[in-house]
């Protein structure tokens, strides 16, 4: 298990892909919540982005919408002050959504104002509240503690093996498939909320594949299984708008991904359902 001081493990490191300031204040010139937005999981999903402008990650999945990450981390700050984020969220009362979400511009456990966030958009908005996270953080007790107040989260896990994870989410250096498993394993037994695991496939597994993902759900135990496939483009170059979930063709430059076919999802999907008898969900493809 990776251990982290106060003071950050790789404080100083250069992880970032360009040179943008990601300590400007131009990450405040964005609305930190934008749609709602449909979802096949959720319903109306009113979206709450507490990263700003400059795409941040601990990963920098070859299927991001959002496009390159501009800044890769595992390095936990306040990107967008909490007070700009409900001034933001009170602009769209009267919340007539089924689920307040927070994701947006990267991963939003990195944002140090999560647990606050969540606790504050709840009491503001009487919504259940929604976390879409990659899991790299949670093996950290105080990332499980902010996530607990959230109703539902829905946790990544896109790769059975380790060099898959290379692959398709390509980590920051120090981010491990074990250390992920781990922190899943240990927020599960305290949660109290709806914890989903989300899977996006972006090829077809094999059977020995199948097998060892199967194996990570039985120690896992979630509520629910999410399988995806990319049914959005990925764009070309960073646009706010892609925190969005277009329909066609984005009003933006994309490249369309492959994506598996939905034969191959309901028929994983049963082999899931049938070896763990948890419920899973494929998204309409």
């Amino acid at each position: 298990m990776r251990m982290m001081s106060h003071s950050g493990r790789d404080a100083g490191r250069a992880d970032t892909n360009d040179d943008t300031d990601i300590g400007s204040d131009r990450v405040l010139e964005v609305l930190s919540v934008y749609g709602p937005v449909p979802s096949w999981r959720f319903g109306r999903s009113l979206g709450i982005d507490p990263i700003g402008r400059v795409p941040t990650c601990s990963f920098g999945c070859v299927y991001c919408q959002l496009g390159r990450i501009a800044h890769t981390t595992d390095q936990r700050r306040i990107w967008v002050p909490t007070p700009r984020i409900l001034a933001d969220l009170q602009a769209f009362e009267p919340w007539d959504v089924d689920v307040i979400t927070f994701s947006g511009s990267g991963e939003p456990t990195l944002a140090l104002n999560l647990g606050e966030l969540l606790r504050e958009a709840k009491v503001l908005t009487q919504q259940k509240t929604v976390v879409l996270t990659n899991g790299s953080l949670l093996f950290d007790p105080q990332v499980r503690q902010d996530l607990a107040a959230a109703d539902i989260v829905c946790a990544k896990l896109d790769a059975p093996s380790s060099h898959m994870i290379q692959l398709v989410n390509r980590p920051v250096s120090g981010v491990h498939l074990a250390d992920i498993l781990a922190g899943l394993d240990r927020f599960r037994q305290d949660f109290t909320g709806h914890f989903a695991i989300q899977t996006m496939m972006i090829a077809p597994w094999d059977e020995t594949e199948q097998n060892e993902y199967i194996h990570h759900i039985q120690r896992i135990q979630p509520d629910e299984i999410q399988l995806n496939t990319p049914t959005r483009p990925r764009s070309l170059q960073h646009e706010i708008e892609a925190r969005g979930n277009h329909t066609g063709q984005p009003p933006y430059a994309s490249l369309p991904m492959k994506t598996v076919s939905a034969s191959h999802l309901t028929s994983l999907a049963h082999r899931i359902q049938q070896a763990t008898t948890i419920p899973v969900r494929c998204v309409p493809v």
